[in-house]
């Protein structure tokens, strides 16, 4: 098998179109069409369908696609054992991430990546739960630190840190003025919160189900630099860990009740992609990872986001 012409299949299917391909590779858009008619050849059938906006993988494309991946990946990696003769990690390890989780836990990943393991090449990427879980099992992502609902961690996921949940109004809001705020309370009031489909969303629905509760879902954002805004401008709530706190303290002034009777727990869970190779890079930043969740500093920076979006209501 060809490397190079899997790897161009790849890079088709992700940029989904052939000219930005053409420009990534600094060729031709027929030169790359005739190696995608090769790949087809080879293949017995069409591997891309062509639309107005550019190409999509077809069934076979997408069928034989988190293989390609996976294939690919164990390729690079050979190579970058047979270079690494002190057993040193190298490679790319591709991880999806929640917006809320960029700083500090995967700013303070690169940081360390840079510091102890140079060879190591992190490529990040944002999404949403649904998105994310959508990487995972096509191979996009090698993984994805991301959101649970259950206590009990399933399918190889590694559980870094529990999070509670908080009510998040605006500045001087009187329902967020208190430390904990009863659930029944949520009955509704004007809620903001990620798009459909979203795990979290129907997990709070379910629960509010089991205790007779109302949520009154009145805007869609799947940002939460947006949603911050919003609930800023005032008259809307939130319902957001204390990762997105502390991230949305840096432009919005807020304050936060953590969700009580019943509280409502999530946990950051490390999760693998089940096409993906767990290379000696993919390992060292797993480890990484855990070690800088589980840090005190970490913690605390957590705690400090929440109570300082309490402590200017009062």
């Amino acid at each position: 098998m060809d490397y190079a012409a899997w790897k161009l299949f790849i890079d088709a299917a992700e940029l989904g179109s052939l000219s930005k391909t053409a420009i990534a590779y600094g060729t031709s858009q027929p030169h790359i069409s005739r190696q995608i008619v090769e790949l087809e050849q080879y293949c017995g059938g069409r591997l891309f369908q062509r639309t107005g906006r550019g190409v999509v993988l077809t069934e076979l494309g997408a069928r034989i696609a988190p293989r390609v991946r996976t294939w690919l990946a164990s390729t690079e990696q050979l190579s970058n054992d047979i270079r690494s003769a002190a057993g040193e990690p190298i490679g790319v390890v591709r991880l999806g991430i929640l917006p809320s989780t960029a700083h500090p836990l995967v700013s303070t990943l690169y940081h360390r990546l840079r510091e102890r393991y140079p060879l190591v090449q992190l490529q990040v990427r944002e999404g949403q739960g649904a998105l994310l879980e959508t990487w995972l099992e096509n191979g996009s992502v090698d993984l994805a630190i991301l959101f649970r609902n259950s206590p009990t961690p399933r399918n190889g996921d590694e559980y870094l840190v529990e999070a509670a949940t908080y009510l998040v109004g605006a500045e001087g809001d009187p329902l967020t003025s208190q430390p904990t705020i009863a659930f029944s309370r949520l009955d509704g009031i004007p809620l903001v919160s990620f798009c459909r489909p979203n795990s979290w969303r129907e997990r709070l629905e379910q629960i509010a189900g089991e205790h007779q509760v109302s949520l009154n879902f009145a805007a869609e954002a799947d940002s939460l630099s947006l949603q911050g805004h919003i609930v800023a401008d005032g008259g809307i709530h939130a319902l957001l860990g204390p990762y997105a706190i502390a991230n949305l303290e840096r432009e919005c002034r807020l304050q936060a009740s953590m969700v009580v009777d019943p509280s409502v727990p999530r946990f950051i869970a490390l999760a693998m992609s089940p096409h993906g190779e767990l290379t000696l890079a993919c390992r060292t930043v797993m480890q990484l990872t855990k070690e800088i969740a589980r840090s005190r500093n970490l913690s605390s920076d957590l705690r400090l986001g929440v109570s300082a979006a309490f402590l200017r209501s009062i």
